[in-house]
């Protein structure tokens, strides 16, 4: 078994970059406390079962076909609208944004090692800031963004940064995927979809 699991299962974690071997068993989710309850469970049923299963935690992916939810796509939308957009923690936030390609090279050579049982971090390893998001998106689309900063969101962090060592050392894992030309292919997607 292959699971998705999520960086936000390193909850308010101050310790950057995030490596899975960091202690995950604050979340300040219900949705990370979901994923680190899937990274329980898939040990459990190793141990008691033999069931092989390797856990990806994924940082932040976007692309074509992406989450209609996330960031990259709601600011997307919106700016080709004219509509405002919301920019949390007034705008000091910062993001391992992983192109989806990055993250299907990730998963396809979990599938081909097929571990007994493993949890990886799949991320770019380059935090991004939010306002820079924003900054790209105008640059491409070549509207400007309506912004309206607001605070801090219960559940959220700060930032995410994705330590992949263990990803490159035992799944040769490579991100190769920048922002820029990551939020370039989106866009084309989008455009057309």
């Amino acid at each position: 078994v292959v699971y998705a699991s999520s960086s936000s299962v390193y909850g308010g974690n101050k310790e950057v970059p995030f490596s899975v071997n960091h202690n995950v068993d604050s979340p300040i989710s219900i949705y990370a406390a979901s994923k680190k309850a899937n990274e329980l469970m898939a040990h459990s049923y190793n141990h008691l079962f033999g069931l092989k299963s390797t856990g990806l935690r994924f940082f932040t992916v976007y692309g074509p076909w992406g989450r209609p939810d996330m960031a990259i796509y709601i600011f997307a939308k919106k700016i080709l609208k004219g509509e405002p957009i919301s920019v949390f923690n007034n705008g000091k936030m910062q993001r391992d944004f992983t192109y989806i390609d990055d993250i299907v090279s990730g998963i396809i050579s979990s599938i081909k090692n097929n571990f007994n049982y493993e949890i990886f971090n799949l991320g770019n390893n380059t935090p991004v800031p939010l306002l820079e998001v924003v900054s790209i998106l105008e640059s491409k689309i070549g509207k400007t963004a309506i912004i309206n900063y607001e605070p801090m969101q219960p559940g959220d962090v700060v930032s995410t940064f994705a330590d992949i060592e263990k990803s490159k050392s035992k799944l040769a894992f490579s991100p190769k995927t920048n922002i820029k030309e990551g939020i370039s292919y989106f866009l084309e997607w989008y455009l057309d979809y």
